[in-house]
């Protein structure tokens, strides 16, 4: 008889066909690594993402910093088929806040969960609605705006990237 390593650490030899061995686990792990929630302040709606984000940085855009009343916004961006409201659809408010974002939040309590880029196809999930993810920003957004300038070695576009509309024009820190 053999023992293989399972998910718990153990090694032992496997009872049945249907028990799984450390190297399935781990496969299994990594799938459900790529599923991520995230709720509103008071839980009334939640989301889940799938996969991992296109992009993750900072926007400094006038408009991201009257909604999120900070002198600059984090943002984590995805494909609007990779999000899903899970709970509290009913609860999701929206409202359009330039010709290509539609921002929501929770009517309950006021909690900011996306924006939604509805000509781009794309979703960027507040990330303070997903606290357990592990943000890891690339860029600043919208430097042009910045009130705030941040010396992390991180690229600072001047507005968006050229492939979604942008100059794609970098500025120096």
């Amino acid at each position: 008889m053999t023992a293989e390593l399972f998910c718990d650490g153990a090694y032992r030899a496997p009872l049945q066909q249907d028990c799984k061995p450390r190297r399935v686990c781990v496969i299994i792990k990594q799938a459900m690594a790529e599923t991520h929630t995230g709720q509103c302040y008071c839980g009334a709606v939640e989301i889940e993402l799938r996969g991992e984000p296109l992009e993750m940085g900072y926007c400094h855009c006038e408009n991201c910093r009257r909604y999120s009343a900070a002198p600059v916004s984090a943002f984590t961006l995805w494909k609007k088929e990779d999000v899903s409201v899970t709970k509290g659809e009913e609860f999701l408010g929206r409202f359009k806040s330039s010709e290509m974002s539609e921002r929501g939040y929770c009517t309950k309590c006021g909690g900011h969960m996306t924006v939604e880029h509805p000509t781009l196809g794309l979703m960027d999930v507040r990330i303070g609605a997903t606290p357990n993810f592990p943000f890891k920003p690339k860029v600043h957004l919208n430097y042009a705006e910045t009130i705030l300038r941040m010396k992390d070695g991180l690229p600072k576009l001047k507005d968006f990237p050229a492939e979604i509309g942008g100059s794609g024009e970098t500025l120096p820190e």
